[in-house]
């Protein structure tokens, strides 16, 4: 009897760590999509709520966890930057005249101007080019985030044009440790902006976003994004279906062997 309860713990032991080995190695973006750093899907989280758009998640990006050389601007970098994260959409085709929309929300816990933190979005060709700088949002002690003072001007429209922080101490998962901290005036966050653009040649592009620390390694920043649409047509937000019922399986069954091994005992 005390073999059988002993091989009876050993199996839930097993199940439960392979299963919960599998959904954190499982793809946390969208199928196609493509992650350097720390990236994510979510949904409402702390000062991050729901996407205007109506989608009942988002993707995100933080500096916390970050890869070191990574996330900064692809028309150059500023001179300081040190860890990030970057995200690209998957490949999709587009005509002249197409109209690429998207919804972003900036999150900081690095204030001042000294530790300007910042992220970006850019549209790039299959090829990896550079076709045009989106958007921008920095932190500053004070005045507007997006877009991002002193960086390049950015092509798409934003509404609002131009966006001060919510300030405070922010509360966000994506934000690891940071969440909750505040360094300086300048901590919080943006809510949800839209960002609009007409792509003007005909080819096959992605969206990528960025995020970066400035001249540190803490105090994290990240970035939340939602309902990109090529001409009304979504590049999917949600995570793939077969994970979230291999993990309600898994419950399941951890569940049943539970419940065999009292009856044992």
């Amino acid at each position: 009897m005390n073999m059988l309860r002993k091989a009876i713990g050993v199996s839930a032991a097993l199940l439960a760590g392979l299963l919960l080995s599998g959904i954190a190695s499982a793809a946390p973006v969208p199928a196609g999509w493509t992650c350097a750093g720390s990236c994510g899907t979510a949904g409402a989280d702390g000062v991050v709520t729901l996407p205007p758009n109506g989608n009942a998640s988002y993707q995100w990006i933080s500096t916390s966890g970050g890869q070191d050389g990574v996330g900064g601007l692809p028309t150059g970098l500023l001179g300081s930057e040190t860890n990030g994260s970057t995200l690209a959409t998957s490949i999709f085709a587009a005509s002249a005249g197409t109209n690429l929309d998207f919804f972003f929300n900036f999150v900081t816990a690095d204030g001042s101007n000294t530790w300007a933190d910042y992220a970006w979005a850019a549209l790039f060709n299959s090829s990896g080019t550079l076709e045009s700088l989106l958007f921008t949002a920095r932190t500053q002690g004070s005045g507007n985030i997006v877009p991002g003072a002193g960086m390049p001007p950015v092509n798409a429209v934003l509404t609002p044009a131009s966006v001060t922080i919510t300030g405070g101490a922010p509360i966000w998962s994506a934000l690891g440790g940071s969440s909750g901290s505040c360094y300086a005036a300048g901590c919080g966050y943006t809510g949800w902006v839209n960002a609009n653009y007409t792509i003007a040649t005909a080819g096959n592009y992605y969206l990528q976003i960025g995020v970066t620390n400035w001249q540190d390694h803490g105090w994290d920043t990240g970035l939340a994004m939602s309902g990109v649409t090529v001409d009304g047509t979504p590049i999917t937000d949600v995570p793939e279906p077969a994970e979230l019922g291999m993990f309600g399986l898994g419950l399941l069954l951890i569940g049943a062997l539970a419940g065999l091994r009292r009856r044992v005992a």
